[in-house]
């Protein structure tokens, strides 16, 4: 404004408006097309919530770089209970999610008036009885202890491996959101100690066996090799208890969504779960 006012004369006046406006005219378009290239590179952002193990290291050590050659860039936010992150998927704070099997997600949706959606399975993790203060499950002790999950999906399909182990009869043997109500026989009179997922093997101290999930026993440094007893693959686990890509209806069919669900079901990511995780972890497609 100070340089406009010691200009003199109408040429010089115009001339002054015209080099003025000309500059106005390069910063609008150049802050236009930072904008755009803000919008561009925001929208090549994939943000994804997961359980540390092996959910956060397989999006960071396999499908980031895959999806880096593809533009996107993959950012993990790491979460250890099952709640907020579906928390955070539903409120946009990110796109997806990745730690959860298809029937916790219906009931989630359920007791919470969501519409979360799987867009894809991809892959399953053997739950496992683990040796506590017992060893020998097949001479298990009358009364003996046994910590499992206490969320409705995930204590079903423990008992379900109960079941398998002969240790204990379902009223219906297919329930897979049974309790320990819904036991018909219990011929050891096995006691349960019923806590959250993710605190289940820091009970295997204190009780004779637990049940954990596969993504908890991982974490903890336990491996299916160790289990006194592991799902049949031949049971419902594929099927029923595959890990999948979870997001909004607005973004299942999100490209970014479809390169990552396209990078974890490819023959590569089959052969980098058998090389990192042998057994622990496997294929759901």
């Amino acid at each position: 404004m100070l340089t406009r006012r010691n200009f003199i004369g109408t040429g010089l006046a115009a001339l002054a408006a015209t080099t003025l406006a000309a500059c106005g005219n390069s910063g609008s378009s150049s802050a236009s097309s930072s904008s755009a290239a803000s919008d561009s590179a925001q929208s090549q952002t994939l943000t994804v919530a997961a359980s540390p193990s092996p959910h956060a290291e397989i999006l960071n050590n396999f499908a980031a770089p895959k999806l880096k050659e593809q533009g996107i860039d993959l950012q993990t936010k790491e979460y250890t209970d099952y709640i907020i992150p579906n928390q955070v998927t539903t409120s946009g704070e990110v796109d997806a999610n990745y730690f959860q099997h298809i029937n916790y997600l219906n009931n989630y949706n359920e007791e919470n008036g969501t519409d979360l959606v799987g867009v894809a399975a991809i892959h399953y993790e053997p739950f496992g009885i683990y040796a506590g203060k017992s060893s020998d499950l097949a001479n298990i002790a009358d009364g003996a202890q046994i910590a499992v999950p206490n969320d409705p999906t995930n204590e079903g399909r423990a008992l379900l491996l109960l079941q398998q182990e002969n240790l204990i009869t379902l009223k219906d043997p297919d329930n897979l959101e049974a309790t320990p109500v819904d036991i018909a026989e219990n011929p050891h009179n096995l006691q349960f100690v019923e806590v959250e997922a993710a605190a289940v093997p820091r009970q295997l101290q204190d009780v004779d066996f637990a049940v954990i999930n596969g993504n908890y026993a991982i974490e903890a440094g336990f491996h299916v090799k160790d289990a006194v007893a592991v799902e049949s693959k031949d049971g419902k686990a594929v099927e029923q208890y595959a890990n999948y890509i979870v997001t909004t209806p607005e973004k299942k069919d999100d490209d970014r969504v479809s390169a990552l669900v396209s990078v974890l079901t490819s023959d590569d990511f089959k052969q980098y779960l058998s090389d990192t995780y042998d057994q622990d972890v496997l294929p759901a497609f």
